[in-house]
């Protein structure tokens, strides 16, 4: 089939990539000139483990290509993807729309024959109703479809999620779009993918009601490590013997820091704006939002315990600082927090993350980022594991740090207790 990706973000350059990858003729359409050379090139915009690999084979195959014409690309297309950014709106709740709209109305320019019009996009429930008036105004109705079709894309698993989803959620009631949609999944169906056709208010709730309740059972793990570090029992033994239940399931229970990302902040905040709109109290969201914003505070306040409150002249290495491991996404990380806060008490940080270094940590003289790990924590009076990088697991402290008077605090608890008792480390985790 002939596909029109609008945006080369994460969603919008994973799901056209992927989509090529099963065949399929593909325009990944940016206005980003830069963005759309460099791809030509090979150069990807993201890291995503596998994802360079993809593009070249396929661009080199001639069923991906990239452009930032419009026009042309919808022209020569059958099924458009919106996938644009939705973040939160800035002094508020509510999700940002303007780059959906906008692209809606280019859209409805260039519609000549009929096309099937997807929003990819994490999208408040009744957007699929805008987008159809916005487009009605220009073209019959008889000429396209609008249908709700949202990712459930893990950065850091994507290429394995789109591959093998559990489930591929269709908002639309035209039998026609439903049709030649099927079609399209057929490949990931016959995988064992579930397809799911419904309505298009409902697809589109389906992915915020998804993240929403994700962000919970993070939240809740968070809070029953809480209450083990009280009581003097192991987080760990408690994500194991609740995650066995079926009705509950191991997934999300690992205790950590807040949860961040690019999905989980944002869409807590939008569907509880959604619910006010109309008039509906989504108390436990509520609730959950307000834990997990408290919970940067608590860690911080346990890296002061562990350091005795003398934080001034302190050399603190952080592993890892992007919300969490195989992704360099850094938005709602805890380290942004972190970070500043330490420095603001007179600490000196270094770190290092397989991602690189961070624009976010430039402005600040008494941070300094390593080229690896070894560099990272030789003069170190505490590290901080923050994110559960494969790299960060094998490390000889006792050998690689100087100082011998050391502590580690493992966010992560990608190490045991009794590992780091054996070899007389000083260590703090979560929930122990």
């Amino acid at each position: 089939m002939k596909l029109c990706m609008i945006g080369t973000g994460y969603v919008g350059l994973v799901s056209g990539v992927c989509f090529s990858d099963l065949g399929n003729d593909v325009i990944c359409v940016d206005k980003d000139l830069n963005k759309i050379e460099n791809l030509k090139n090979g150069i990807i915009p993201i890291f995503e483990p596998g994802l360079d690999e993809l593009v070249i084979k396929n661009y080199k195959n001639n069923r991906l290509k990239f452009s930032t014409d419009l026009k042309d690309s919808i022209s020569k297309s059958d099924i458009i993807f919106i996938c644009v950014g939705t973040p939160t709106k800035k002094n508020g709740n509510n999700a940002d729309l303007t780059q959906i709209y906008n692209v809606t109305k280019e859209i409805s320019k260039y519609i000549k024959k009929f096309k099937i019009i997807i929003t990819k996009s994490t999208v408040p429930v009744t957007t699929g109703d805008e987008i159809e008036k916005i487009i009605s105004k220009k073209v019959s109705k008889k000429l396209f479809s609008v249908v709700s079709n949202p990712e459930f894309l893990r950065e850091g698993d994507a290429i394995r999620d789109f591959t093998y989803p559990d489930r591929v959620v269709i908002g639309t009631n035209d039998k026609k779009s439903n049709k030649i949609l099927k079609n399209l999944y057929s490949p990931l169906i016959l995988k064992g993918a579930k397809y799911v056709n419904t309505s298009r208010r409902a697809a589109e709730l389906i992915k915020y009601a998804s993240n929403a309740f994700l962000a919970t059972k993070i939240t809740f793990i968070n809070e029953m490590a809480n209450l083990c570090e009280k009581i003097n029992v192991n987080i760990e033994d408690i994500s194991i013997g609740i995650g066995l239940d079926k009705r509950i399931g191991s997934r999300f229970l690992r205790a950590g820091p807040a949860y961040g990302g690019s999905c989980f902040p944002k869409d807590t905040k939008a569907i509880v704006a959604t619910a006010n709109k109309f008039k509906t109290n989504l108390a436990v969201i509520k609730s959950v939002i307000k834990s997990n914003d408290n919970r940067s505070s608590l860690i911080l306040k346990k890296v002061f315990e562990i350091l005795k409150n003398k934080i001034k002249n302190k050399n603190i290495c952080f592993l890892g600082v992007t919300f969490k491991a195989n992704t360099d996404d850094m938005r709602d990380s805890s380290s942004l927090s972190m970070i500043p806060a330490l420095i603001k008490k007179g600490a000196k940080i270094n770190y290092f993350d397989p991602t690189g270094e961070k624009p976010d940590f430039k402005k600040f003289k008494s941070v300094i980022f390593s080229n690896n790990i070894k560099d990272a924590i030789k003069k170190s009076d505490l590290i901080i594991i923050h994110t559960d990088w494969n790299d960060f697991k094998t490390i000889n402290f006792k050998k690689d740090v100087k100082n011998k008077k050391f502590s580690i605090f493992d966010m992560r608890n990608i190490y045991s207790v009794n590992q780091m008792e054996d070899q007389k480390i000083k260590y703090f985790s979560i929930g122990n």
